[in-house]
């Protein structure tokens, strides 16, 4: 693997965070899902600045009653716009989450594949806003310092290796990790869930 300077890690983040965000509009996404009757939040590393080669973007979606319909339409608008290559889907509601998942790839201007995570949770039910405010939470707490060992721990892990980004960020976060080794080793000694965590707490 090449070695890069911090300089050019933190040029390579903002590289694919403007492709991301560039994906997004050209999709229309967001406005997909208003004129299906939803709020629509970003989430995850793309909110926090924290996106590096892994390319996934993630959405939290809300309304009163979330209805397979409403995603399923959005699904068909993207397969229309000739971006859609697959998409998943998963219920569920009668969980402690109340949601619904749409995971969708879409394809960018130059080929490349991206993942779309869309969750569409209930108004009002215990998630509501939580990952918002989880990202929120990051953002005031990283330094220039920590936004480097979150960005550096992403790039240095392996493309077969799938690790939530919100991993990486209690890791250093709350577990001081800087390099690889530590993280992996702070990893299999914290197991637990991270639907409730919240930063600096």
């Amino acid at each position: 693997m090449k070695q890069y300077s911090d300089t050019e890690l933190l040029a390579l983040a903002e590289e694919n965070q403007q492709k991301a965000r560039r994906l997004v509009a050209a999709t229309r996404i967001v406005e997909l899902w208003r004129e299906a009757g939803a709020e629509v939040n970003l989430v995850g590393s793309l909110r926090t600045g924290l996106l590096m080669t892994h390319r996934d973007v993630d959405f939290h979606v809300y309304t009163p009653h979330p209805s397979p319909l409403d995603g399923i339409g959005v699904m068909a608008r993207l397969a229309g716009s000739g971006r859609l290559a697959k998409f998943r889907y998963g219920d569920l509601m009668d969980t402690e989450e109340r949601c619904l998942e749409f995971h969708a790839w879409l394809r960018s201007d130059d080929g490349e594949l991206w993942q779309f995570d869309m969750i569409h949770i209930e108004k009002g039910s215990h998630f509501d806003g939580h990952f918002e405010r989880v990202a929120d939470r990051i953002g005031e707490l990283l330094t220039p310092e920590t936004r480097l060992a979150v960005l550096r721990l992403k790039f240095e892990t392996p493309e077969t290796v799938s690790i939530p980004g919100i991993e990486y960020c209690r890791a250093v976060l709350d577990g001081g990790v800087r390099d690889y080794g530590s993280f992996e080793e702070y990893r299999r000694r914290n197991t637990g869930s991270l639907l409730e965590w919240m930063p600096g707490k």
